[in-house]
């Protein structure tokens, strides 16, 4: 575990907490300097406004006075003294006098006298200033100007003062960005580390609960995946121990007969009367082992990429015809009925009709076993849309509701029912599910059925997939 550790902390650069930093980090700086950049740039049009509008404002005031000669006494130059504010003064005849008159042109004279507002720029002793008028209730106009370079200052403050709020802005979303990610972080660090202890070899490593971890939706998901993923390798390789155990007790059974009568006859302790009963016994034996030993290979066979199947246009209701001519004969041996129910017309698939006879003969040896004498076995073959059905079900003791659950494990019900019922090498039903699977079909199974005992359907489409 601390080797896969080691390769994967060595196999990244920086661990997620740090790249979502990183990230956040990055989005952040982007976002500020673009909200600087749109503020720095819009900042001098908006000083530039509240200029003009204070301008406007004084200048309405201004203009409410009801001698506008008034406002020009005694070589008065500036009416706010160091604010750089200026004014003019325009009467009813058009005539204007004060001391900004040099900044106001005949046009902006005309749009005054006119009784419209005006809002312009101008230029006073060689400085371009700002030029606000605001028409006279009696007629004439009032009109105030103000340096740029005022709204130059007033700009440059502004400016000064956004560098405060941006810097604190980015440091609070970085500060953010690194709380972000520790939260995303964390949930997705203890799930690597549960995978690398699964990985390693432990289980019952997850957390009971996923869901009340902390954490998203999607971290939240990933342990409870990682939960499944634990209890299906417990359950896995559960079964695999108990399955090498009953390999291993399948094959010393009949493999101390073997050694027990071989050693015998080795020592010449058998009386010569005896030879044959010892002979049928080795015979038998070694069958026994020849079949488990069959029964392995066609499943390891099954579960090989390059299992070979022969697909041909097959008459299922002549080869469940040829089966019966065989198992009628076994069943008779054993006083069990054997009964054939036939579609009474052809039921064409395309198929491999040498593994379907494979598969058929497993399922009718599986209930042939099981069946007490007198009872029946049943082999069937029926139309159902889109394909057709095999049927097999038998007379004997049947299956429970959690018999069906594990019926295609390998070795369950072997395991289950040894010593109690009679038994094979568990490893048939296995086969004959994995076998139905290659030839695209389905392979299913009932507690009961009419006769008493199980029913197992195997389900064929009537044309092969490609």
């Amino acid at each position: 575990m601390t080797g896969f550790r080691a390769a994967g902390r060595a196999g990244r650069r920086t661990g997620l907490a740090g790249e979502l930093v990183l990230l956040a980090g990055a989005v952040t700086t982007v976002a500020v300097l673009l909200t600087g950049l749109v503020a720095w740039h819009t900042v001098r049009g908006t000083a530039e406004a509240q200029e003009r509008d204070q301008l406007a404002r004084q200048a309405k005031v201004l203009s409410r006075v009801p001698a506008l000669s008034a406002l020009l006494y005694e070589g008065e130059q500036r009416i706010a003294g160091a604010n750089g504010v200026e004014i003019a003064v325009v009467d009813a005849a058009g005539v204007v006098g004060g001391p900004a008159a040099p900044a106001l042109g005949t046009p902006q004279r005309d749009v005054l006298l006119s009784g419209r507002t005006l809002s312009s720029t101008g230029e006073l002793r060689g400085t371009e200033v700002l030029v606000e008028g605001i028409p006279a209730r009696r007629g004439g106009a009032v009109v105030l100007t103000r340096p740029l370079t005022d709204v130059d200052a007033a700009a440059a403050r502004m400016r000064r003062d956004l560098l405060l709020p941006l810097g604190a802005g980015l440091a609070g979303a970085v500060a953010a960005g690194v709380l972000l990610a520790r939260r995303l972080a964390r949930p997705l660090g203890h799930a690597v580390d549960v995978a690398a202890r699964l990985a390693a070899g432990e289980r019952g490593v997850t957390d009971a609960d996923p869901a009340a971890a902390p954490g998203p939706a999607e971290a939240v998901e990933l342990g409870r995946a990682l939960g499944v993923l634990d209890a299906a390798l417990a359950h896995g390789e559960r079964r695999q121990r108990d399955f090498l155990l009953s390999v291993s007790h399948e094959i010393r059974t009949p493999l101390t007969s073997v050694l027990g009568y071989a050693e015998a006859l080795a020592d010449e302790v058998v009386p010569a009367e005896r030879l044959p009963g010892a002979a049928r016994v080795l015979h038998a034996e070694a069958r026994r082992l020849d079949r488990f030993l069959a029964d392995l290979l066609d499943l390891a066979a099954l579960e090989a990429d390059d299992f070979r199947l022969d697909p041909t246009d097959t008459d299922l209701d002549a080869l469940v015809g040829e089966a019966a001519a065989v198992w009628r004969e076994r069943c008779a041996r054993h006083d069990v009925e054997f009964r054939l129910e036939r579609a009474g017309r052809p039921v064409p698939a395309r198929t491999d009709g040498f593994r379907v006879r494979q598969l058929t003969d497993c399922l009718l040896a599986n209930a042939l076993r099981l069946t007490p004498a007198g009872a029946p076995v049943v082999l069937a073959v029926r139309v159902r849309d889109g394909g057709a059905e095999i049927e097999v079900r038998d007379g004997g003791p049947g299956l429970t509701e959690d018999d069906l659950a594990v019926a295609f494990e390998r070795g369950a019900l072997h395991e289950r029912y040894r010593g109690l019922r009679p038994v094979g090498t568990g490893l048939g039903l296995a086969i004959a599910h994995r076998l139905a699977t290659r030839l695209d079909g389905t392979l299913t199974a009932r507690a009961r059925g009419p006769e008493g005992g199980a029913v197992f359907t195997l389900g064929l489409p009537t044309t092969r997939k490609p």
